[in-house]
C-alpha cells in the first residue's frame, strides 16, 4: 500500500545572511516557492505544509498552493531553534488538530532550489524499496577529506583526515560524500520517538552536483539564479524548437560600424522572418 508522506518545508521570516531571503525573487520567483512548485509535481507526497512564523511568507506560499495551517510560535523562529523541533511541532499539530498521521515525514527547504520533483519521488520510492526508517540526499563532496588541512598557530598545516603517507593521486581517493541538505525523509515514529532524520536503516539518496546547491550566502543565491534561469531558458528553447511559427524566425547580427575608439566591429541584434 501506498504511504502517506507529509512534506514539511520549513521557511522563518528572520534569515541573517541574506535578509527576506525566503521571498527574494529568484530567477523571477520567490525563492520558496521553486521547492513548493517542486513538492506539488511528485506524486509521492499526500501534502506540502508549510511551517513559517512570517504572514508574508505564509501569503506566498498559499498562493503557490501549499497549506499554511498554523503559525510557528516565536520559540521556534529564533537564530538557535532545533530544527526537529519545528519539525516534531508541525507534526504534533497535525495529529492533534486534524487526527492526521502520516507514515513518513520529509523535510524540504527552501534553500535547496535545484532539487526536483523527480527527487523527491525518487527517495521517496527508495525508502518503499529499502523499508528504511528514513532517507537523506547526498553529494559526491566538491573537496575530498583527504585535501582538506587545518592551520597551526604558527600557519603551519596538517591533514584533518589521516591518510597515507607519500604521493596518492585522485584516482586512488575513496569516495567521499556530504549531506547536501536538500531531502530528509524519516517515518513519523522515529520523528517523534528519537527526534532524528538517522537510524542504523537511514539510507543515502545521491544526488548530482548540478542539483545539490544549498543557498547559504549572496554567492550561492546568484549562481542558483543563473543556473535556474539558464534551465528555463533551455526548456523553453526545447518546446520551441518543433514550433511551425517559431522555427521561421531567427535572430540576425547587422553590422552597424566600428568603435571610434578600439576599431571593433559593432553589430546591432534584431528578430525577424527567414525562408525555410
Amino acid at each position: 500500500m501506498k504511504p502517506v508522506v507529509l512534506a514539511i518545508v520549513t521557511a522563518r521570516g528572520g534569515s541573517k545572511a541574506i535578509p527576506r531571503k525566503n521571498v527574494k525573487l529568484l530567477a523571477g520567483k520567490p525563492l520558496i516557492a521553486w521547492t513548493i512548485e517542486g513538492a506539488l509535481e511528485c506524486s509521492g507526497l499526500s501534502r506540502t505544509v508549510v511551517s513559517t512564523d512570517d504572514s508574508e511568507i505564509a501569503q506566498i506560499c498559499r498562493k503557490c498552493g501549499a497549506e499554511v495551517p498554523f503559525m510557528r510560535p516565536a520559540r521556534l523562529a529564533q537564530d538557535n531553534s532545533p530544527h526537529m523541533d519545528v519539525i516534531v511541532h508541525a507534526v504534533e499539530w497535525l495529529m492533534t488538530h486534524e487526527s492526521w498521521y502520516p507514515d513518513y515525514v520529509m523535510l524540504l527547504q527552501p534553500t535547496s532550489p535545484l532539487c526536483t520533483a523527480q527527487d523527491i519521488d525518487a527517495a521517496i520510492a527508495l525508502a518503499i524499496q529499502r523499508n528504511a526508517d528514513g532517507i537523506v540526499s547526498v553529494s559526491e563532496a566538491a573537496t575530498h577529506p583527504y585535501l582538506v588541512k587545518g592551520i597551526k598557530e604558527d600557519g603551519s598545516m596538517f591533514d584533518v583526515v589521516e591518510k597515507a603517507k607519500g604521493y596518492l593521486p585522485r584516482q586512488s581517493f575513496p569516495p567521499a560524500y556530504v549531506v547536501n541538505g536538500a531531502i530528509y525523509l524519516a517515518r513519523r515514529e522515529v520523528i517523534l520517538k528519537e527526534k532524528t532524520w538517522y537510524t542504523k536503516r537511514t539510507y543515502t539518496y545521491i544526488m548530482p552536483p548540478e542539483r545539490s546547491l544549498d543557498i547559504d550566502t549572496p554567492w550561492d543565491f546568484y549562481l542558483a539564479d543563473l543556473i535556474l534561469r539558464d534551465r528555463e531558458h533551455n526548456e523553453i528553447s526545447r518546446k520551441n524548437e518543433n514550433s511551425p511559427l517559431i522555427s521561421c524566425f531567427r535572430t540576425f547580427a547587422c553590422p552597424v560600424g566600428r568603435n571610434y575608439r578600439t576599431g571593433v566591429q559593432c553589430f546591432t541584434y534584431f528578430t525577424g522572418a527567414c525562408s525555410k
